[in-house]
């Protein structure tokens, strides 16, 4: 019997588990009897072995299985519910981001995905048997990270749709809120030793490391606003031999001088006509429309840092009546967006509606004298604002008539701000603050019309060898550099244009 080796029971631990030790060295934990009776048969020790019961006898079995089971159950379905969303979010935005900045917050949320991982099997360990000392302290960080994306996820919903994921960060505010005074209560921190002069500066470092970059890289490209020229400029001018028309040709020119890429959504141009005033007249006359038209093609095309884009576009004037008009303007206006905050797909250009298909397709709150329209879905530059946005998509409208314009719209598909004619700008606004959208009116560019005809006469009469002129519809890009406008820096907030 010298041999027989000794069996004790200890008193219950903090889950109501009482170790089991067999000649000194511990063999397991248990819940009960049954427990008790499988823990030794696994060590070896026959049944009606002595056993010494220390803190309690073989009665005292405070565990209850179920309930200990159940709470390991939801602690697990919490962190992974969690992670799932992290994880989605994480992968698309370290390889698809369009910034620096929002590359590095999806390896971010990738590494922070991870955790929540190991929380969960740190979490069945805590509520069975707890062999891992830190286990208890990886499930509390995991919850405190798991309360704290679902008050970010729903101070991001404010102002924005109610969507599938605003569902979601309830449910988790919740359940974090419950697992973390839960966790609390029972100690889960205990199991954490660290000396206090380590954990400061480890704090101290982490926070000096996240301010340097979140101003480097997120703050700084945030503010820089694009920088757009435009305008136009009159060159030769001639006319046709033995016609009374007058053929201008007009250069129209964009150009990114700033540091931030855009997307030209849209260009547009006016030559108008100004009528020749008369001391008795009480109101000058408005000026004359004389052409409209586009000079960037295609359109939402990419307008990179000091990239430009040019254009001569001949007009067709009626030189008839010499002193019909006193003057000839032409000035030009842009539509930009910037490129590293959305991204617009390739469907936009092709997504072109004219007025006749338009008929069909209105909607209520449309331009009534839409030319043509442009429509289509667009993506945020990261995952996390396409979660917290939902579905976007932009829409474009040209206008006729005697004030042609455009019309830009960025809004979820089902709730579009309807066009109000006395305040165009109402739907440009809140597009700015997202997505810098830029209405960017060019320099105007205005000249004597006796000029021009004198000019036209004297090529008619060969002082000048004109060149052939093409069409308003078939003017092509020329290489040929122009003088530097004055910068164009889009106002803080876009100022409606008065239609």
């Amino acid at each position: 019997m010298a041999n027989t080796p000794e069996v004790s029971v200890g008193p219950p631990g903090e889950l109501g588990l009482r170790p089991v030790s067999v000649g000194g060295r511990r063999v397991g934990k248990a819940g009960s009897l049954k427990e008790l009776r499988k823990i030794l048969d696994r060590a070896g020790v026959e049944p009606g072995h002595e056993i010494h019961w220390l803190g309690g006898d073989h009665t005292d079995w405070p565990d209850v299985a179920w309930v200990r089971r159940t709470i390991c159950f939801f602690m697990v379905v919490g962190l992974l519910a969690t992670a799932y969303p992290l994880f989605r979010i994480g992968m698309s935005d370290s390889g698809d981001a369009l910034t620096y900045a929002g590359r590095i917050a999806g390896l971010t949320i990738l590494v922070v995905a991870v955790v929540e991982v190991s929380a969960a099997v740190a979490a069945i360990d805590y509520w069975t048997k707890r062999r891992w000392r830190y286990s208890g302290v990886v499930v509390l960080v995991g919850v405190v990270i798991s309360l704290f994306c679902s008050v970010a996820l729903l101070l991001l919903q404010i102002g924005e749709r109610f969507t599938g994921y605003t569902e979601v960060g309830i449910a988790l505010g919740v359940w974090s809120s419950v697992a973390l005074y839960g966790l609390l209560k029972c100690g889960a921190w205990k199991g954490l030793r660290v000396p206090r002069k380590i954990a400061i500066g480890l704090l101290i470092s982490t926070l000096l490391a996240t301010a340097n970059l979140a101003y480097s890289q997120i703050y700084v490209p945030f503010v820089t606003m694009p920088l757009i020229q435009s305008g136009a400029e009159f060159k030769e001018s001639n006319m046709e031999k033995g016609s009374q028309r007058v053929y201008v040709t007009v250069h129209l020119f964009v150009k990114n001088a700033g540091q931030v890429p855009v997307y030209v959504l849209s260009s547009i141009y006016w030559v108008h006509g100004v009528p020749a005033s008369s001391k008795f007249d009480a109101k000058p006359a408005a000026a004359d429309l004389i052409y409209d038209g586009e000079f960037v093609s295609p359109v939402g095309r990419v307008l990179s840092p000091g990239e430009e884009v040019a254009q001569d576009a001949v007009i067709e004037i009626d030189g008839a009546v010499p002193h019909k008009y006193e003057a000839v303007r032409a000035r030009t206006e842009v539509y930009v967006i910037r490129k590293d905050r959305m991204r617009l797909p390739p469907e936009f250009e092709r997504s072109r509606k004219t007025q006749k298909e338009l008929k069909g397709d209105c909607q209520p709150g449309d331009p009534a004298d839409a030319k043509f329209r442009y429509r289509t879905g667009i993506s945020n530059s990261s995952e996390v604002l396409n979660v917290t946005r939902g579905p976007q998509r932009i829409t474009l409208w040209r206008t006729g008539g005697k004030n042609p314009h455009v019309i830009v719209d960025v809004s979820p598909p089902d709730e579009r701000i309807p066009f109000d004619p006395r305040n165009p700008g109402s739907n440009e606004q809140k597009a700015f603050e997202r997505y810098g959208l830029s209405q960017v009116r060019g320099s105007t560019a205005e000249t004597p019309y006796t000029e021009l005809l004198e000019k036209a006469s004297a090529t008619e009469k060969g002082v000048t060898s004109p060149s052939p002129s093409p069409s308003p519809s078939t003017a092509t890009p020329t290489p040929t550099p122009t003088p530097t406008p004055t910068p164009f820096l889009p106002p803080l907030r876009p100022q409606p244009q008065a239609r």
